[in-house]
């Protein structure tokens, strides 16, 4: 089963955001990211996408 994230629509904080910028520059995996933020793979996609970055798929 996976986490459940208790975090349900909260919006981004600055911090939040920096640091989604900074690992998507590094190449981290979604599921990397998402698990660093605490926040959900859909959520951390979403944000993404609104700012105009790409996320690495790892395979």
């Amino acid at each position: 089963m996976s986490e459940r994230f208790e975090r349900h629509r909260q919006p981004w904080k600055q911090e939040e955001i920096a640091k989604l910028h900074n690992l998507a520059k590094k190449g981290q995996s979604l599921k990397s990211i998402a698990k660093a933020l605490t926040r959900s793979e859909e959520s951390v996609k979403d944000r993404a996408k609104a700012d105009g970055l790409t996320i690495s798929k790892l395979r």
